[in-house]
């Protein structure tokens, strides 16, 4: 019989090391609880796979963690690559102990605690933890839309340098910021945009207003080409065929073949639930969002929490964001320790309120 791994055992299994999980990690340090930590891929893996200089929609002082301040040379906004920096000065300055490039394969209730099996390079590992801590994400990969030719080499679902795009003709499929922000960027960039949206125009209260304003000037000047009120049905390896919608349902007519050497799949992101659904968690809805005590953070499984932006599931409309999570962090220390945690407080944040639309990323 194969040999099972020796059993390590901690207080706490910490799981992601996005902004929401290092902000944990520092806050049980603080509290003297004994934990691991742990992610399937590097520190901020989302941010890492962002388009190169994307900048975040939230001011830096909304998304500092552990009382850590952001500064940045033009007091504006920062890019990914910025904050990934920011987020290694923090592990670095605090320390931290992250299994980085360890996946976790399966979470299992074992007596009073659970057991965590996980894998990386030299193999599997087991560990025994009193409780867990998910903070996964919600943006695990992108949303597909289950069409021919959707694997093809020339489509994107994530948008590449600008400068790949130059003088070819990009087909960008979707209507929200991220999709419009690559129109803009590649527009400017040299390349021949064009957009298919499923809605007849783009709303303002999603798309940010300077975007929503620029996107619709070039629309109208003939710059960029927008196909409205149209979903891609098949993708060739030198065209798009279109078909046409209303209200998102399919209506009967000619598909529309546009030409196209590129084709970016703005379509949004799906979070992996995996863990939490085979841990026993329960989960509402098809965007899959955890049951949880709000004041706790503790799910319908006694001893597992949830924090950061894995408590919306798949979000339609984002609601939860790097900023809106810092009392997640709170709550679940609370709970864990019976003190608060010694950390930036969320009521120091509170003076800066936007409307959910300001927060679309």
């Amino acid at each position: 019989m194969p040999q099972l791994p020796p059993i390590t055992c901690t207080d706490v299994a910490l799981i992601g090391a996005g902004p929401v999980g290092l902000e944990l990690a520092v806050a049980l340090r603080q509290a003297g609880t004994e934990y691991l930590h742990f992610d399937a891929g590097q520190v901020g893996q989302t941010i890492l796979n962002w388009p190169p200089r994307t900048q975040f929609f939230s001011s830096p002082e909304r998304i500092a963690i552990a009382g850590f301040p952001i500064h940045s040379v033009d007091q504006q906004k920062i890019t990914g690559e910025q904050y990934l920096a920011y987020l290694r000065t923090v592990v670095e300055y605090f320390d931290l102990d992250i299994r980085t490039y360890e996946r976790t394969l399966s979470i299992e209730s074992a007596g009073d605690g659970f057991l965590v099996r996980t894998r990386r390079a030299s193999g599997e590992r087991v560990y025994r933890a009193r409780q867990v801590i998910l903070s996964t994400g919600g943006m695990a990969g992108p949303r597909h839309l289950g069409i021919a030719g959707e694997d093809l080499p020339h489509v994107d679902c994530t948008p590449a340098d600008p400068h790949k795009y130059f003088r070819t003709r990009l087909l960008i499929v979707g209507g929200r910021n991220s999709a419009v922000e690559a129109a803009l960027r590649n527009w400017r960039a040299g390349a021949k945009v064009a957009i298919s949206y499923r809605r007849a125009e783009f709303d303002c209260q999603i798309v940010k207003r300077h975007l929503f304003a620029e996107v619709n000037s070039l629309i109208q000047t003939g710059k960029i080409d927008f196909y409205p009120e149209t979903v891609p049905v098949e993708i060739r390896p030198d065209c798009v065929l279109l078909a046409p919608v209303r209200d998102g349902k399919p209506l009967e007519g000619p598909r529309r073949g546009v030409g196209a050497d590129f084709v970016l799949l703005c379509c949004g992101f799906v979070a992996d639930m995996r863990l939490f659904e085979e841990a026993g968690v329960e989960l509402q809805g098809t965007a899959k969002v955890p049951v949880y005590d709000e004041e706790t953070m503790e799910t319908n499984v006694p001893g597992l929490y949830v924090a950061g932006t894995a408590t919306g599931g798949t979000q339609e409309r984002f609601q939860s964001f790097i900023e809106t999570s810092h009392i997640h962090v709170e709550r679940i220390i609370k709970a864990i320790t019976g003190r608060p945690a010694e950390i930036w407080s969320h009521a120091e944040a509170s003076r800066f309120q936007y409307h959910p639309s300001e927060l679309e990323t």
